[in-house]
């Protein structure tokens, strides 16, 4: 796929540096889930903390509350570490379980991506 399409492969995305609204690197994208009916992406699954992988902890994250900077050469969020810490707690079936995906955009303040 060519670089200045606005189109980008999952596989580009993957590792790629998450920041916040300030500049501060704030962890990486793992990867990403995308909603099988609707082809829509759902979430990207960040590596926040940890150090070389080690310790790293991952939390998905609603695609809406990331958007890219050009300049930074990768996606910016308003999440916050505390955000992080108080959002609804998951089970390993996460993702399917449609009222624990109905709190977490609750709580994050974005709509519903299968809306």
């Amino acid at each position: 796929m060519h670089e200045n399409s606005t189109m980008i492969s999952s596989d580009k995305v993957n590792g790629t540096a998450v920041y916040s609204r300030s500049g501060e690197h704030v962890g990486t994208i793992d990867h990403l889930t995308i909603d099988k009916a609707t082809g829509k992406v759902a979430y990207a699954v960040m590596g926040f903390g940890g150090f070389l992988g080690l310790g790293e902890d991952h939390h998905p994250i609603p695609w809406a509350k990331l958007s890219y900077d050009t300049s930074r050469g990768g996606y910016v969020t308003d999440v916050t570490s505390e955000q992080l810490e108080g959002a609804p707690e998951r089970r390993d079936d996460w993702h399917r379980d449609r009222d624990w995906e109905t709190r977490t955009h609750d709580y994050y303040g974005v709509p519903n991506y299968w809306v």
